[in-house]
């Protein structure tokens, strides 16, 4: 299948990407086929510097536990702690190990020095506290939205003691024992005391929201939307807490959905605070359904690209990213009927193109490309039925070995 695309492929710039969308969005969202490579990770790095320096943008999020984020955010505002103590503490899935999320907090940080509140960039990560394998205990983000609201409303408002809620948590090793993912029976989500919690938790979230007007003069706007952040992430670890200890052959379906509906919500919260670039796995971010082999079996469910595109519309826009090889992955040159494949065999201008989906679509026609087989189970292929879900394309012709 030969087509001419010449014309629809430019340099990776932001502005580039931001001219072939249809208005400037609150929600840019550049999402990666693969984890853990730095070239895909410094591409991140200089579409967000330039996205800073000509388009007003100040938050990056990652795909990395929020509360966790916190850590990382407090350093680049506030100079907060050590740049090693950050990355080690500051992350979730080993992203403070790579070099490249180093050198992002690293320039952030230098950015902000000596500037006023209101010009420093924000780091924000917007995935639940959550791991493969386990789920994180919600007694962080439950005692802290207690603590919060205890230091400000009158005792009698609130609907529990701080020793209830520790009573009721018990030791963490419970709510994180990671036997629970594959044995439901192992999940102490359906326990009396998950109930209870579940109960508080959504009382707590209630009087927050109660007491918004006297929360917002009586602290800072920050503090409260950190306050909304530990509601947000403490209702939703108790209900996937509870879901784990379904025995229902939609299980894993239902847990998909509900991790990416946590992350949909922190999502939404920051596209109130201003313009943000959103970095994940493609399939986080695609306006189509995700889908994944499982050991109970095919799941799929709703992205949070799909659940915040259906609520911002256009303020939301999503740039997928292709690749050629990832030749220390077994991911050799794509054959030339699929889409990689295509793209690889052009005479690119550079190793790194943006490519407009609409013009590229124009010019497939109604020749659908062969959907591409990954040999590697970290790589996932775009697939080419839903080319024009996706806003613009970045398409990384060769990606190399990671330098640690």
């Amino acid at each position: 299948m030969a087509i001419d695309i010449t014309d629809t492929t430019h340099a990776v710039e932001a502005a580039t990407v931001m001219r072939l969308l249809p208005d400037r969005p609150r929600l840019l969202a550049l999402g990666e086929p693969t984890h853990g490579e730095d070239t895909l990770l410094e591409l991140r790095n200089e579409v967000f510097r330039q996205l800073v320096e000509q388009e007003g943008y100040r938050t990056v999020a990652i795909e990395s536990d929020c509360l966790m984020g916190l850590v990382v955010d407090d350093y680049v505002t506030c100079g907060t702690g050590t740049l090693d103590e950050v990355m080690e503490r500051g992350f979730s899935h080993d992203w403070g190990t790579f070099a490249a999320n180093r050198e992002l907090v690293r320039w952030m940080r230098a950015y902000n020095d000596g500037r006023p509140a209101s010009e420093r960039l924000r780091f924000a990560g917007f995935d639940g506290p959550l791991e493969i394998t386990a789920a994180a205990s919600p007694r962080q983000a439950l005692t802290a939205l207690h603590g919060y609201l205890a230091a400000r409303v009158d005792a009698d408002l609130l609907p529990c003691t701080a020793e209830t809620l520790d009573r009721l948590l018990g030791t963490d090793d419970r709510w994180t024992n990671p036997a629970a993912m594959m044995d439901p029976a192992q999940s102490v989500g359906r326990s009396a005391e998950a109930g209870r919690l579940r109960l508080l938790a959504d009382d707590l979230v209630a009087l927050l929201d109660a007491q918004t007007p006297h929360l917002i003069t009586e602290t800072s706007r920050d503090d409260w939307d950190r306050a909304r952040l530990y509601a947000r992430t403490a209702t939703g670890l108790l209900r996937y807490h509870y879901w784990m200890a379904d025995t229902s052959p939609v299980r894993m379906t239902r847990l998909c959905a509900l991790r990416d509906v946590m992350m949909a919500r922190n999502l939404l919260a920051l596209a109130e605070r201003g313009p943000a670039l959103i970095h994940a796995q493609n399939s986080h971010l695609q306006r189509e359904k995700s889908t994944m082999q499982m050991w109970q079996g095919p799941v799929q469910w709703w992205s949070a690209g799909a659940i915040v595109s259906a609520r911002l519309g256009t303020e939301y826009a999503f740039v997928a990213t292709a690749l050629g090889t990832i030749r220390h992955q077994g991911v050799d040159t794509p054959r030339p009927d699929t889409l990689e494949g295509l793209l690889y065999a052009l005479p690119l201008p550079e190793d790194r193109c943006v490519i407009d989906t609409s013009r590229l679509a124009t010019a497939l026609g109604d020749r659908l490309p062969t959907p591409r087989v990954s040999p590697w189970f970290g790589y996932a292929p775009l697939d080419p039925a839903h080319l024009m879900d996706s806003d613009a394309i970045v398409f990384v012709k060769d990606v190399p070995r990671s330098v640690l």
